[in-house]
């Protein structure tokens, strides 16, 4: 509690996290829009709302509780404001922006207007986390899961314990019928190296004069 409420005293941060979290929604509807698959945690999200009738933004919030009670249990020095904004509120970030590009632009029909609809998809996701993530101000609970995993069993990287995680919501989306292709696929392999550019040509620049968040996601 005293680490959320830590971050609740830090304004820059808070916006800094909040506008992460509008382009991460922004970026998990344009990879929607794609049609070419989403990230695993959120293709799975929809593809299991989509079995049980409930709204994927509402599904997600239903989700996210049972993966905080882990997160509350084991990671609470992961828990903060961040960690609430992305919970809540992802989904509906991502379903407002979808309805906007389907009302605007209609879903792309060409294979190339698919493959660049995923590039920008790749590109806003990933400055999304960037923010997000960087601001140091509490970590949404699935993202926690796999820090939990790596702080449990050290001798395995992180890089393995994200790779088990988001297969397995890969496994389960393509279970429940949902979309696995191109996006998924790239945001499995892709969104590192362009989160990490963001962190370090951007997002710290943004934050410089702050303490430093401690690396927890990359290492």
């Amino acid at each position: 509690m005293k680490g959320f409420l830590t971050t609740l005293a830090d304004p820059k941060r808070l916006t800094i996290m909040l506008i992460g979290n509008i382009f991460l929604g922004m970026g998990i509807s344009i990879f929607k829009l794609s049609g070419l698959g989403n990230d695993p945690f959120s293709g799975m999200v929809m593809a299991l709302a989509d079995t049980s009738g409930i709204v994927y933004a509402r599904f997600l919030i239903l989700l996210n509780l049972s993966l905080f009670a882990v997160q509350l249990i084991w990671g609470r020095r992961f828990i903060g404001a961040g960690t609430i904004v992305n919970a809540v509120f992802l989904g509906y970030f991502a379903t407002f922006f979808y309805d906007i590009w389907i009302d605007a632009l209609g879903e792309p029909q060409l294979l190339w207007q698919r493959v660049v609809t995923v590039a920008i998809g790749v590109v806003v996701c990933s400055f999304g986390v960037s923010l997000y993530q960087t601001s140091n101000v509490g970590i949404a609970p699935y993202d926690a899961l796999s820090l939990l995993m790596r702080d449990r069993f050290p001798r395995v990287s992180y890089f393995w314990h994200r790779m088990f995680t988001d297969a397995l919501c890969a496994l389960i989306c393509f279970l429940f019928g949902g979309i696995i292709g191109l996006g998924t696929l790239v945001c499995m392999i892709g969104l590192g190296p362009i989160i990490h550019f963001f962190n370090v040509y951007f997002t710290e620049k943004l934050l410089a004069g702050k303490n430093a968040p401690p690396k927890t996601v990359s290492s």
